[in-house]
């Protein structure tokens, strides 16, 4: 039996069935490489959900946590550490907000937002007491906690988690009339994804963001935006509400703000929203411990270098374009779709992108599938341009023998 055969097994044996990964195990790391238990080589094309934006092992990156974690590591939050306030400082100005308020993971990244809301909501807006309400989108990825899926539409994710949060409502992404009548004199925020990653890199119609910004206004409404998977260089700005000339009154951000190699997200914005906290609302003992922080310095320092950005914004305008030029007599093809380095290759359902994935796999290439039916492309931001080539040639080569089944 083969290493990979038996670690999979053993994994399976030992662990909880709660992912369905792709079927090869993994040993080593270096930019935008990975290579498996056999010595295979691939190329990366899925970048931990953005996580790994500066690609795998980033030399400055691992210099900065080795040094970091032989100095000072965890403390808690009960004492003050000497990386967290410039971290704050440089979050704060790169992200144009007057505080941020550090975590770990995303999700708990977003409950921290949702818990700003709803105090906001009740002590300066006057809701009721446990009358808030939250709006999201349909198709809306924040998480798998408790409160999260109460505000998702995806079956899976509630069912007989019950009984879920109050309050939590959903309207039509992109849909900014749906979202002007599920306003009540409740709603304490607005939660949106600016591209939903996980529904399969969905862009919403031109000028969305700023209307939903405009109703927000309209009616003294929190407008979160979710930048966990699209924040960061993503797609082509530090953050991809950019694009839309938008000022959100919180965002939320994770992923790719450890560097690829440790957990770190937060919300950054108003000071008068993060401000309704106070010691002990809210917390974390892992949140702003002094490896997260300097880490993560490191990498927004990298990962806001202007010409990254500028070459993000031109490989995706290129990547997009050569897909649209191969596939577009592909009879599996449904749309191709995205922005800078976050692409996705929709597919008919009948077929499925799950098998096209696994085929890519044995071209030396890894990804994931979105939702069963998208080709999921986010590769680390500093891929070289051939090896990005090599890549979508071999999307498109998996992709344009594709046939759905005759029935």
């Amino acid at each position: 039996m083969s290493q990979t055969r038996q670690l999979i097994d053993l994994e399976l044996e030992k662990g909880a069935h709660n992912y369905h990964p792709v079927g090869v195990v993994l040993a080593r790391s270096k930019g935008s490489f990975l290579w498996d238990v056999e010595g295979r080589r691939y190329i990366d094309m899925m970048g931990a959900y953005s996580t790994a934006s500066l690609g795998h092992c980033h030399p400055q990156i691992i210099k900065t946590l080795v040094k970091q974690a032989k100095q000072l590591d965890v403390t808690s939050r009960a004492f003050y550490n000497d990386q967290l306030p410039p971290w704050l400082a440089l979050l704060t100005e790169l992200a144009g907000a007057d505080k941020a308020l550090p975590m770990n993971s995303g999700a708990e990244a977003v409950e921290t937002a949702l818990k700003l809301a709803r105090k906001w909501g009740e002590t300066v807006k006057g809701i009721p007491a446990d009358r808030c309400e939250i709006i999201g989108c349909e198709g809306n990825f924040h998480g798998r906690t408790l409160g999260l899926i109460s505000l998702s539409t995806e079956p899976q994710y509630r069912a007989h988690f019950g009984p879920l949060l109050p309050g939590m409502r959903t309207v039509p992404y992109g849909d900014s009339r749906a979202l002007e009548r599920a306003i009540t004199p409740r709603t304490a925020a607005f939660i949106v994804e600016p591209i939903q990653g996980e529904a399969g890199i969905r862009v919403p119609p031109a000028g969305y963001l700023r209307k939903a910004q405009a109703l927000c206004r309209k009616h003294n409404v929190l407008f979160v935006v979710d930048e966990i998977q699209t924040g960061l260089a993503r797609t082509g700005r530090f953050f991809c509400h950019q694009h839309d000339e938008v000022n959100p009154d919180l965002v939320i951000l994770g992923k790719a703000l450890g560097g690829g190699v440790y957990p770190v997200s937060a919300v950054v914005g108003r000071g008068d929203v993060i401000g309704v906290f106070q010691p002990g609302d809210h917390g974390s003992t892992f949140g702003g411990n002094a490896i997260a922080a300097a880490v993560s310095m490191k990498a927004l320092k990298l990962l806001s270098d202007p010409d990254l950005m500028a070459r993000v914004d031109r490989l995706g305008q290129w990547a997009q374009a050569f897909l649209k030029e191969r596939l577009q007599d592909a009879p599996v093809v449904r749309d191709v779709r995205g922005r800078g380095l976050l692409i996705g290759v929709e597919v008919a359902p009948e077929i499925g992108a799950r098998c096209l994935v696994d085929e890519l796999k044995t071209l030396g290439v890894l990804t994931k599938d979105s939702h069963g039916v998208v080709i999921r492309l986010a590769p680390p931001l500093n891929i070289r341009k051939k090896h990005l080539r090599q890549a979508l040639e071999a999307v498109t080569k998996v992709v344009q023998k594709a046939r759905v089944p005759v029935s």
